[in-house]
């Protein structure tokens, strides 16, 4: 269950509007007597409303995968702080907001909160300045009915405003329809705490984390889903979570360690809430509280809770009580009414930050109390394997590590945390250019085992150079008997020419496209299937490099005698010299004959050649594409992949957060800007 975060399928249908319907939406009219009113509110929040471009992080087959995509967000102090949802911005590594003049600026991550799905964004001007902002307005006054307008950036696209009314200002996800139903986010149920304020008013991909307001041009919720029904997240609720992130960077909420649910339609008891289940070793463990007791009243608030609506306000409470204090609590059991004292803990997260340790080939977080308890493990100490990349070296291990293995030693060192187990790799591998095997221990649930591990980053070795032979600078393909039957001719063996390299001696010789060479110094050739591709060319490779070959050659039904003197063989593709970028995830080699043949490039042609971009990559946010020819980087001219190692070994080190790339793509070329992060 701890394999992969699912929060980026939550942004993904998030992104996609939740539209389940697939129904365009009808137009609707603005009455006459609210154009004035939906005018002004308008002017109020425009230049306050921003779209953001986001390079979030995913983590699958063992890698970090960078994803791009876009949400709307609204600035709500003057020197820069912004609110926007978790889904939006919450994994995010780099962040450019959009303001309504189109003016571009970078923002960072100030602190999310998955649990309300809310994050705070601090925008970056180059010089210090005032911005235009929206004010919160009072959510719990709007009523059903009320008109209201829904603002972001949806597709992407320029700012947009929708209209409509409030139709339920206590929206919930229906229980009935199971737990896969229930808004999840980093393994928080978004809808603990929040009650949606639903609205009709349109909601598209990209309007996440854009403002509700009223006709007053205040903030009434945050835009987070839509069902058919737009779903915002109540102004109130957002605005408070806002300001806790933006005064600590985190909301600190705390945790009693009961799993609570209504009253039986058919319980007798008319007050309380079911307490469902009871974490070991946790406050309320501790407290002596136990399954099937009835809570009927904490810190002196008492407790009713019959319906689900009646669910977020209970666990607003029970995440708001004072941590590490002594909270009094009234329960129910058998009959008996018993009075206790709980401490509440610090409520941690569900799912810490993943981490990618490429020297593993996995990916991987410490444990949290949550997981701890659901693997029914004693501590928190460990890394927890989340991902394994196929071919890596800790799927090529026996036995392979697999997804929810717990790494606690490597080479009998006690590892605690992926912090740790990240210092110890470096210490390591540092100075190593092959694999270091080690001993790791693992656990798998009850199970322990052992296994050698080869880490670290092979880097790519030189394939070294084939013997140089005789070569004719032609490409051909064998005169099959078929060919020969249709030109008449079914005793016609040899060779047809497809193509003569230019500024070779085959040119200079006078070698043409259409030939069909049918004789070398006289031994006439035999070849009538592709099975005998290799017949000329062996026979060529006997011969000295430089040696002038007589070539009988059927040109317009007539022989002609061609001499030939044979080339010294280019070296070839697999040949040539490679360079593997780790950081931006590209591979690139130098630039062969054949390359600049088959491009037709001049043959002195310089650059690298790109082989391969990793998906989810740095490179491939930029544009970077497998076939384009790297010609600048950073202005800098890329004579061959030494040069590229070169430049981009400094941009590494100068930890550049622009890199530009001049490229050629087919017949024309082509700027890039990568913009990688380098917080990690």
């Amino acid at each position: 269950m701890f394999q992969r975060d699912p929060w980026l399928t939550v942004v993904l249908l998030a992104l996609l509007g939740f539209q389940l319907s697939g129904c365009a939406l009808p137009r609707r009219e603005i009455p006459g007597h609210l154009r004035p009113a939906v005018d002004a509110a308008i002017e109020k929040v425009r230049p306050a409303l921003v779209r953001i471009r986001v390079v979030s992080t995913d983590y699958s087959d063992g890698r970090e995968i960078k994803v791009q995509s876009v949400g709307s967000g609204a600035i709500i102090t003057e020197d820069g702080y912004l609110v926007t949802n978790h889904h939006v911005a919450g994994h995010g590594t780099r962040m450019f907001c959009t303001l309504w003049n189109r003016e571009e600026i970078e923002a960072d991550l100030v602190g999310t909160d998955p649990l309300t799905d809310i994050s705070v964004l601090k925008l970056k001007p180059k010089l210090p300045r005032r911005f235009a902002t929206v004010g919160f307005g009072d959510s719990a006054k709007m009523r059903v009915g009320d008109p209201v307008l829904a603002m972001g950036s949806p597709m992407a696209l320029s700012q947009s405003v929708t209209l409509g009314i409030i139709s339920n200002t206590e929206m919930m996800m229906p229980r009935f329809q199971g737990s896969r139903s229930r808004f999840r986010l980093d393994g928080e149920d978004v809808g603990a705490l929040v009650k949606w304020i639903g609205h009709d008013a349109a909601i598209y991909g990209g309007n996440s984390g854009g403002p509700l307001v009223n006709l007053a041009g205040d903030i009434i919720g945050i835009n987070e889903i839509s069902y058919g029904l737009g779903g915002a997240i109540p102004g109130n609720l957002a605005k408070a979570v806002a300001d806790e992130l933006i005064a600590s960077g985190k909301v600190r909420r705390s945790w009693v360690g009961v799993d609570l649910q209504p009253l039986f339609k058919s319980a007798a008891e008319e007050h309380g809430v079911l307490i469902s289940g009871v974490y070991p070793d946790s406050p309320a463990d501790r407290a002596g509280f136990q399954a099937g007791d009835l809570l009927l009243q904490l810190a002196d608030t008492k407790v009713d809770v019959r319906y689900d609506e009646q669910m977020p306000e209970l666990m607003r409470l029970t995440t708001s009580l004072p941590i590490g204090q002594p909270v009094p609590a009234v329960i129910k059991r058998g009959g008996e009414l018993l009075n206790v004292q709980v401490v509440p803990d610090e409520r941690g997260e569900v799912y810490p930050k993943q981490q990618e340790l490429k020297q593993w080939g996995l990916t991987a977080r410490d444990l949290s109390v949550f997981m701890a308890k659901e693997m029914k493990r004693a501590s928190l100490d460990g890394a927890v394997v989340t991902s394994v990349r196929a071919g890596g070296p800790a799927g090529e291990a026996k036995p392979e590590l697999r997804d929810c293995d717990v790494i606690v030693e490597v080479n009998d060192t006690p590892v605690r945390s992926v912090r740790e187990l990240e210092e110890l790799t470096r210490k390591l591998t540092e100075g190593r250019t092959d694999r270091v095997p080690v001993v790791v221990t693992f656990e798998r649930k009850a199970a322990r085992y052992l296994a050698v591990v080869r880490i670290g980053i092979q880097e790519l070795r030189d394939p070294g150079l084939e013997v140089t032979k005789a070569w004719l600078p032609v490409e051909t393909h064998v005169i099959g008997r078929e060919i020969a039957t249709q030109l008449g001719q079914p005793g016609l063996r040899g060779f047809y020419i497809t193509r003569v390299y230019p500024g070779t001696t085959a040119e200079t010789a006078g070698l043409q496209a259409g030939d069909f060479i049918v004789s070398l110094d006289g031994e006439r050739l035999t070849a009538t299937a592709a099975e005998h591709e290799d017949e000329l060319a062996t026979l060529v490779r006997q011969y000295d490099i430089g040696k002038t070959v007589e070539l009988t050659v059927l040109r317009d039904q007539a022989e002609k005698k061609i001499n030939v003197e044979l080339a010294r063989s280019p070296r070839l593709k697999r040949e040539m010299k490679k360079y593997r970028n780790d950081d931006f995830e590209f591979t690139a080699r130098d630039v062969s004959f054949f390359d600049a043949a088959e491009e037709q490039w001049d043959p002195d042609q310089t650059g690298a050649l790109v082989e391969d971009v990793r998906s989810g990559s740095w490179a491939e946010l930029g544009s970077l594409q497998s076939g384009d020819l790297i010609l600048r980087v950073d202005g800098l001219a890329i004579e061959n992949v030494e040069t590229l190692r070169k430049t981009m070994e400094h941009i590494v080190s100068a930890r550049k957060t622009v890199v530009t790339m001049k490229v050629l793509r087919g017949a024309r070329t082509t700027f890039l800007e990568l913009e990688p992060d380098w917080k990690n």
